[in-house]
């Protein structure tokens, strides 16, 4: 038996997905008021007899708070895989970030310790990287900072992945995966699932750029990693680095939208001031801060390479990722409007 923690998400749902077609028998879980319905939708865009497939999944209620709940999801378990976060970058979502993804994180592997358990999967982030090698990028070897300025989410996903690697020194096989920017169907205007409306309903972007992979390749890479029990070790997983300007413009071509504009930094360093004079009173200003400013302002390269040579991995080109989740929002678009 698998279990699936974060499985409504838009990653979670494709790795129950690709497990379900290996055969595999999947417990998924989900939040009491998580909409299953449209995880069921969604799996039309990725597989033929997506009916057949959804309705092999064992649903479970999960409570991270409550270890009594973990332990007995995990009855008969012997494979993790760990996608279930809380990513935002408001401050004011600071103390959830902290209970869903460090102490959400440390119940999990709790739970695990007393349990059949025998591998674990984490799905960290790239927000975690710091130092840079001798070619300019972020590699795995990349240690998290403390001395640096980071979002709370940041911080968040370095202190679970600190769980994992406890766990990890105490016995439990694990591997852990940091994606970058996942492009994928479903869960539109949520996490991950922003992408394309954000592209959509701004006609403004900023300078930087991110590093985006497609949800199928991290699925697929997830799944390789477990098989090939390749633990105690990260994995970078990007396909390419792309600035917000050039993913903004192939979205609102294909919408028949105007083309973006980039607002500078000296205007957001502007808003910065109305954060620090007006932020307690408009809490969405909130938003407008230091580390904010400079994550969508830069352009960080990172590597991909140590995954290329574990399982000589190719990856999905950005512009084909775009182009085929586009379509499925588009698609769904229309069928919200008929």
């Amino acid at each position: 038996m698998v279990f699936v923690t974060g499985a409504t998400g838009i990653l979670g749902r494709v790795i129950v997905l690709e497990l379900l077609k290996k055969g595999k028998h999947v417990r998924a879980a989900k939040r009491s008021q998580s909409n299953i319905d449209e995880v069921k939708h969604s799996f039309q865009f990725y597989t033929e007899n997506s009916g057949s497939f959804f309705d092999r999944i064992e649903w479970v209620d999960i409570d991270f708070n409550d270890i009594h709940s973990l332990e007995s999801a995990l009855q008969n378990v012997d494979e993790v895989y760990h996608c279930a976060a809380k990513v935002s970058f408001r401050p004011q979502d600071e103390k959830e970030l902290y209970s869903t993804n460090i102490e959400g994180t440390k119940q999990l592997l709790y739970a695990c310790e007393n349990s059949g358990v025998q591998k674990f999967l984490h799905v960290s982030s790239i927000a975690v990287l710091d130092s840079f090698n001798e070619k300019g990028e972020l590699d795995e070897e990349s240690d998290f900072n403390p001395k640096i300025e980071h979002s709370a989410y940041a911080i968040s996903k370095h202190l679970s992945e600190m769980e994992v690697w406890r766990a990890s020194a105490e016995g439990l096989n694990t591997i852990i995966i940091n994606p970058g920017m996942i492009i994928g169907t479903g869960n539109w205007g949520n996490s991950s699932g922003d992408i394309f409306p954000t592209f959509e309903n701004n006609n403004f972007t900023f300078s930087g750029g991110a590093n985006y992979v497609d949800v199928r390749d991290v699925a697929n890479i997830a799944l390789q990693l477990m098989e090939k029990e390749v633990f105690g070790q990260r994995f970078i997983l990007i396909s390419e680095n792309k600035r917000y300007a050039e993913i903004g413009k192939q979205i609102r071509s294909k919408l028949n939208l105007k083309e973006l504009k980039i607002l500078p930094k000296s205007i957001l360093n502007i808003g910065r001031v109305f954060n620090i004079l007006f932020g307690w009173l408009i809490p969405a200003l909130k938003i407008v801060n230091k580390t904010n400013i400079e994550s969508i302002t830069t352009f960080t390269r990172i590597s991909n390479q140590k995954i290329k040579e574990e399982i000589d991995f190719q990856f999905i080109p950005v512009s084909e990722s775009i182009d085929f989740h586009l379509n499925n929002y588009i698609n769904d678009k229309k069928l919200t409007n008929k």
